[in-house]
């Protein structure tokens, strides 16, 4: 089969993840676009938010020699960020929630600043500006996605899978994330995979070794699931499983319906709205 990546379905760990969760929300937020605008739409919520502002500060410091990356503090490039999603544009009801997930991200930079640890050895860039390889040239599937930060270990050279977590609770541990991911920095990048971590920036001051998974077990999870959702959109097939809609598709249903404010276009040329 010649490889087109126009035809092909991509998916990535967002996607899958979607899908899982309820197949009519991998539609609304992967498929469907507005018959007006053609593009995609996606909500902003504060949470969401937050963790774009973070991850921000950190992607621009992965571009930078280690001895210029903490030349400007670093609550001051988290300032910047902010001012991109303040306000409504970051899904905040009032100026009351904002604050409040305003101090929780100040806190995490704070962490970050004062436990640099990581952020001042070497990374490896993906050159790729959206990393992606060919899952499978039978069912025409690409896997794409951005790791957060893939560190440089001199002694070995090899690298370390790290990735950055904003929100409260734990990776689950049957995630498709780190299977991706690691298949990703497998295909994606020539050096050794010699270890993994999560950063829990929110209340740890240092990443948590995560083991890595077996290749093929990799392969075959997120390949399994992957197939899943070729076949769906092949059959042009996306229920809720429940009747009345499930809490990851219905918020979607409501911007259909009309019930959402349109408050811009994002950088990957979506529609984005907030419901109030």
């Amino acid at each position: 089969m010649i490889r087109d990546k126009f035809s092909a379905v991509w998916v990535s760990h967002s996607s899958i993840r979607d899908y899982l969760k309820c197949p009519r929300a991998y539609y609304l937020r992967n498929i469907y676009r507005d018959p007006n605008t053609h593009r995609k739409i996606t909500l902003m919520q504060p949470a969401l938010a937050l963790g774009i502002a973070v991850h921000e500060v950190v992607e621009s410091l992965s571009f930078l020699p280690v001895e210029q990356r903490f030349e400007n503090p670093l609550d001051v490039l988290f300032e910047k960020s902010w001012g991109k999603i303040a306000g409504e544009k970051g899904g905040f009801g009032d100026a009351q929630e904002e604050a409040l997930y305003k101090k929780r991200g100040k806190e995490m930079i704070r962490r970050l600043q004062d436990n640099p640890g990581l952020l001042k050895r070497k990374a490896v860039k993906i050159r790729q500006d959206l990393p992606y390889f060919w899952l499978s040239d039978e069912d025409n599937i690409i896997v794409c996605g951005k790791i957060d930060w893939l560190e440089y270990i001199e002694i070995d050279d090899s690298v370390r899978i790290i990735d950055f977590k904003t929100g409260k609770f734990d990776e689950d541990p049957d995630s498709l994330q780190l299977p991706l991911y690691f298949l990703l920095a497998k295909n994606c990048q020539h050096k050794r995979i010699s270890g993994a971590a999560y950063w829990y920036v929110d209340r740890d001051n240092e990443p948590t070794e995560v083991s890595l998974p077996d290749e093929v077990e990799a392969y075959n999870r997120v390949s399994e699931v992957a197939k899943r959702v070729a076949l769906a959109r092949k059959l042009e097939r996306f229920v809720c499983t429940q009747k009345d809609g499930c809490p990851a598709c219905i918020q979607y249903e409501m911007v259909l319906a009309g019930k959402g404010e349109f408050i811009g276009v994002g950088g990957y040329n979506q529609d984005i709205y907030i419901l109030k």
